[in-house]
């Protein structure tokens, strides 16, 4: 494999002009045809630099560069957990991400070097501040402080958690390291912050259940009115409780007062391409990153309306070959340059895990909740 520092001139030019790009301002054909370069080189690379990932192209006689995204070669995410998948040497890994995983199963490790690492977290802002502006608000983390403590080893709930603690400020853990509400420090951090914007932000299952559930109760209610709520991870446990997407926030509107609730989707394997759900409930993909919905059977891809295989699709990582995978989880296109709120690109929405697959998520990874 040769030197990764060679392999690159095209992509760092295309990503750098993607970085200047409005989030959600480019059109599909325009969109593609800017990705599509970044794309090609990050599949020369990682082909130059990572001996499994040109094993697994080769073998699919899929080396050479191509014309259009939908033909883009993927790897299943689930090789991440059985294969040390790496474009970079050992000597430029700056830190090893590990996904979630429930007792017994195999986490996934995803290796980052700085370049890389920084790119995710320029990216994230980016695509977070379209969404809940530029402002820093005080900020309540529903999870516990416990989560943080392994500094060299990174849990996808500890690098969300990180991640996204660059937008709040005054950083305060709802939950205490038994995973109950720490009723003081919530207390506290509502009555200072009272009728004033805050940023909320949790894995979807643990809102529900440490957070919203408990105050639902106790017949408690807290004064976030001007309030953002920014959630992630799967929805299988609140799908079991009948909990949907329009429960989940008419609840929380009630119990808190929060309106501006959104969504997002993604993964540790690809992170900082985040995907955004607007104000009219469907997830967006932002202009580093994007989304073919493919035939379960086929793997063709799917038309508008039509359910498959999600892969997903982003220009930001170079330390390890994770631009372009095909996930677990099952979704539905549902338009392109055409959702009511205005942004362009493909909108869609995520209809749950494939079934008899591996449950894995953020929000599934804290055993005491028996998620």
């Amino acid at each position: 494999m040769s030197d990764s520092s060679n392999t690159l001139p095209i992509y760092h030019r295309e990503i750098e002009t993607l970085f200047t790009r409005p989030v959600y301002g480019l059109n599909q054909v325009e969109k593609e045809r800017m990705l599509l370069p970044a794309l090609n080189s990050l599949h020369q690379h990682h082909q130059a630099c990572c001996q499994p990932y040109h094993n697994i192209v080769s073998a699919n006689e899929q080396c050479s560069a191509v014309d259009n995204i939908a033909k883009f070669p993927y790897l299943a995410v689930r090789l991440f957990k059985h294969l040390a998948l790496s474009s970079v040497p050992k000597t430029e890994i700056f830190k090893t991400l590990q996904s979630s995983g429930t007792t017994g199963q195999m986490p996934a490790k995803i290796v980052l070097d700085k370049a890389t690492s920084a790119r995710q977290s320029k990216a994230l802002v980016k695509i977070l501040q379209a969404t809940i502006g530029k402002q820093r608000l005080p900020m309540l983390i529903i999870d516990c402080p416990a989560v943080l403590k392994d500094k060299s080893l990174f849990s996808a709930r500890g690098a969300g958690i990180q991640g996204l603690a660059f937008f709040g400020r005054d950083h305060t853990y709802a939950l205490d390291d038994n995973m109950q509400p720490n009723w003081p420090v919530i207390e506290a951090f509502a009555e200072k912050y009272a009728g004033q914007p805050v940023l909320i932000f949790g894995f979807t299952f643990m809102v529900w259940l440490h957070f919203i559930q408990a105050l639902v109760q106790l017949n408690k209610s807290l004064p976030f009115e001007q309030g953002i709520l920014l959630h992630s991870g799967g929805w299988k446990k609140l799908e079991e409780h009948k909990v949907d997407n329009s429960v989940f926030k008419r609840i929380i509107a009630e119990a808190i007062g929060v309106r501006h609730i959104y969504n997002f989707y993604g993964m540790a394997e690809q992170v900082g391409s985040v995907f955004v759900e607007c104000e009219q409930g469907h997830l967006h993909a932002p202009m580093l990153a994007d989304v073919i919905v493919r035939d379960p059977y086929s793997l063709a891809p799917c038309e508008v309306g039509e359910q498959g295989l999600i892969q997903v699709l982003s220009v930001l990582p170079s330390s390890y070959p994770g631009h372009s995978l095909l996930t677990e989880d099952l979704g539905e296109l549902l338009g392109i340059d055409d959702c009511l709120c205005g942004r362009k690109g493909k909108h869609f929405k995520v209809i749950g895990r494939l079934p008899k697959t591996e449950v894995r998520g953020c929000s599934d990874t804290h055993q005491g909740a028996s998620l």
